[in-house]
């Protein structure tokens, strides 16, 4: 009589188990696929879905950084974003490349650090540190949003898991 409830209420058990999210066996997690590096990109998020924003480079040149003008030159580029609102705060890797398109050097720049002048407040700047300045030929954008990064399985079993942003880039990834 007992072990007949048991094979009755165990499966239900694992079904409330595994509703729950408390089971291990359910979560599991992955990375969103890189998109092309380019100095205009359409933001996606972790699903390669437009979010309805652009990002793009406007201009760049190498000069010494106002700040610590001995460390000699680093690029300083400036960018816009067209669409972003103050609530979603997309954020796309910026990286400095060579003319084979290998990274020198990547940062991420938010669509919050784009507050210009008023004549055209969509536009913001930033600087890349990069070992060799010489080298670099442009520098562009990856259009993966990289503002919100859920928790991962290893970190909360119950929440975590699903579709992370791609690895950002490191110095010497072709692009």
């Amino acid at each position: 009589m007992f072990s007949a409830r048991v094979r009755a209420v165990a499966p239900l058990a694992l079904v409330i188990l595994a509703l729950s999210g408390c089971s291990s066996w359910g979560c599991t997690d992955t990375a969103a696929e890189r998109g092309t590096a380019a100095a205009r990109v359409q933001v996606v998020d972790t699903d390669g879905q437009p979010l309805g924003v652009t990002a793009a480079v406007v201009d760049w040149r190498l000069e010494p950084h106002p700040q610590v003008p001995s460390e000699g030159d680093r690029v300083h580029f400036h960018f816009r974003f067209d669409g972003a609102d103050t609530y979603s705060d997309p954020a796309v890797d910026a990286c400095a490349v060579d003319k084979e398109r290998v990274a020198l050097g990547c940062q991420t720049v938010h669509s919050s650090q784009a507050f210009g002048p008023a004549d055209d407040p969509l536009t913001g700047d930033d600087w890349l540190a990069v070992e060799h300045p010489e080298r670099v030929a442009g520098v562009l954008f990856i259009p993966n949003d990289q503002s919100y990064d859920r928790r991962t399985c290893e970190v909360d079993i119950k929440d975590g898991g699903g579709i992370h942003p791609p690895e950002r880039p490191g110095r010497g990834e072709q692009l």
